[in-house]
């Protein structure tokens, strides 16, 4: 090799690659392989951490909205199939031909009313095993079961029977409070996990503790309203098997309503009078499968979306931690918790709730709808309703800009004058020029209930934020809900004044009752709130690998840094020797972080 030459060019000539200097370090070309891994396994210099965080938070917060609209879209359908069947059921059933014809030794309207029992009574139980049913199912899984109840309720009707239609109707009855609590604790929940999607970046989200006071209620708010929108259509969905099958089957006005003599508030009872023969000509069988059949492929449809469509509402740990505090616990929780005197003071809102729109459908719809302008136009009136109180829950979201008080109070007086309206209003039998008037009352108390719905579950959300008392809450004011409606149930037969007064009466008395605790609130009147258990781990497994409690909540922290800071002023006492100290500062321990300890090797002999 010449002085001054490439001693690199060389070495590569000849085969042999040149020794650095000194070192004995072999300096050679590298090959095409290298180079690809060298590429893949080396710092990409167009890849941003910070940008790709947002866009895996974008993806959640799509996939929350995705949550939203499916559990909204299941449970409109849902109810949209589970009332516009019991409506051509029940009409069907009423006409003495039909009964006579297709099952003239069955006695169905004596079914109906077992089966109209057996709705309304069996949740009267449910407050001793809804929670217990949505903690040991999920939420999720919970919410799924009791739509497939709906689905089982359609599928009994394609064989009319007692051994059919009335269990059936006992499982509607036992999985309806277990649907709606499970329904609104999804969707609050919903609304919480995208708060915390949105604000990722917070200290508090990222360490998982419980988010500053009120930071999820416009959050909550916006999807309380988006929830009831979609849901209040169900009223306008239960009306097509009406508008495309059965009206063409009714008798006109004259018939029905001939013997008629009273209607409004001078009326009694359910609508007395009404001719028997409401059907002038009979569906045929294969008619009436073709309509059940759409329904239950609708009522399939909705199980599926929920199924497969709607994510989790807690992560896996904190499924397990929400059943592990006991199952005593969980039975006795929705008991302590109405020693809460927030949760007591909105007791009457609870019942008025159920009562008022029983009453839209039952009440108003037959003694004055009905009565006046016949059963082909009820179809409308109930449209009226719910395209009225699907549209207006919208405005529910002014609680974002004015004080909470305002939608509920609002919504409460225009059912305060409708109600006042409706005592003094007599109309008069089969006459058509009513009709304006039914629909602008329908819309106007659309307009009410929208409010009054999603302001109170708007409200209860933001009452009570903490994640393992959701479902406790929201099983409260279902089950208060369904006793009212099974009230409603039991005065059918009471005159219609008498009906409007006691309606007239809870509605001042919720307004009075609400108004003291929002008083006892703005003076900071201090709540009762129960104490919920931590959780009693008896397994062990991968979820204990954290070194952090994924699932502890701001009150939990602060009686565990109290146990620690009680521990620490003993060890500056010198009660204990070290020895004893660490192991009674261990027995604090939690039992994940014991299983960590164990299975890391901290425990070993």
């Amino acid at each position: 090799m010449e002085p001054g030459g490439n001693v690199y060019q060389e070495a590569v000539g000849n085969g042999v690659a040149p020794e650095i200097q000194g070192l004995g370090v072999v300096n050679r070309p590298m090959d095409g392989a290298e180079v690809q891994l060298d590429e893949f396994v080396g710092a990409h210099a167009e890849y941003n951490e910070e940008e790709e965080e947002r866009k895996y938070f974008r993806r959640k917060r799509l996939g929350v909205i995705k949550n939203l609209l499916t559990a909204s879209l299941g449970g409109m359908l849902t109810y949209g199939v589970f009332l516009g069947l019991l409506q051509m059921q029940l009409i069907l059933h009423y006409d003495e031909t039909y009964r006579e014809v297709k099952y003239s030794n069955l006695e169905l309207q004596n079914i109906d009313n077992k089966m109209l029992m057996g709705i309304n009574v069996t949740p009267i139980a449910a407050l001793l095993y809804t929670p217990l049913l949505i903690r040991f199912f999920g939420t999720k899984w919970m919410l799924f079961l009791a739509i497939g109840i709906y689905a089982l309720f359609v599928s009994t009707n394609y064989w009319e029977r007692y051994y059919t239609l009335v269990p059936s109707a006992v499982a509607i009855g036992a999985a309806i409070v277990p649907l709606w609590a499970s329904m609104s604790n999804y969707i609050t929940r919903m609304a919480q996990k995208y708060y915390d999607y949105v604000n990722y970046k917070e200290e508090h989200v990222q360490e998982q503790k419980r988010a500053p006071h009120g930071a999820y209620n416009s959050y909550i708010v916006v999807f309380q309203t988006v929830f009831y929108a979609f849901f209040n259509l169900s009223f306008v969905c239960a009306q097509m098997p009406m508008f495309f099958f059965l009206k063409w089957y009714l008798y006109d006005t004259t018939h029905t309503l001939q013997n008629v003599q009273r209607c409004g508030a001078s009326s009694q009872g359910i609508l007395p009078g009404i001719n028997s023969t409401v059907l002038q000509r009979l569906p045929r069988s294969s008619e009436l499968i073709m309509v059940e059949s759409v329904l239950m492929g609708v009522a399939f449809l909705a199980m599926l979306l929920v199924l497969i469509l709607c994510g989790s509402a807690y992560r896996p740990t904190e499924e397990i931690d929400l059943r592990s505090i006991g199952w005593g616990n969980i039975f006795q929780l929705p008991f302590k918790h109405m020693r809460d005197y927030r949760l007591r003071h909105l007791i009457p809102f609870f019942i008025y709730s159920g009562f008022e729109v029983v009453f839209l459908c039952t009440g108003f719809a037959l003694s004055y709808g009905v009565c006046s302008i016949g059963l082909e136009h009820v179809a409308y009136i109930i449209t009226a309703y719910g395209l009225s109180s699907a549209i207006c829950s919208s405005l529910a979201l002014s609680m974002l800009c004015m004080p909470r008080q305002v939608p509920l109070l609002t919504g409460t007086f225009v059912h305060f004058c409708l109600l006042i309206a409706l005592f003094c209003w007599e109309p008069r039998p089969h006459n058509l020029g009513e009709a304006p008037m039914l629909y602008l009352v329908a819309a106007l108390w659309g307009l009410g209930s929208a409010l009054n719905k999603t302001s109170l579950s708007s409200l209860l959300g933001m009452l009570y934020e903490d994640k393992e008392r959701q479902d406790f809450i929201f099983t409260i004011y279902h089950w208060w809900q369904a006793m009212a409606i099974f009230v409603v149930y039991l005065w059918s037969g009471l005159p219609m004044k008498a009906k409007l007064s006691l309606m007239l009466i809870t509605l001042v008395a919720a307004v009075v009752s609400y108004m003291w605790m929002e008083h006892k609130i703005g003076r900071l009147v201090r709540h009762r709130l129960p104490k919920i258990p931590k959780p009693r781990h008896k397994v062990r497994g991968y979820r204990y690998l954290e070194d952090e409690n994924s699932d502890e909540t701001g009150s939990e922290g602060e009686e565990e840094r109290e146990h620690s800071s009680d521990s620490s002023e003993e060890e500056a006492e010198g009660e204990l020797p070290k020895d004893q100290q660490t192991r009674a500062r261990y027995r604090k321990k939690c039992s994940y972080e014991q299983t960590r300890g164990e299975e890391a090797g901290d425990n070993v002999g």
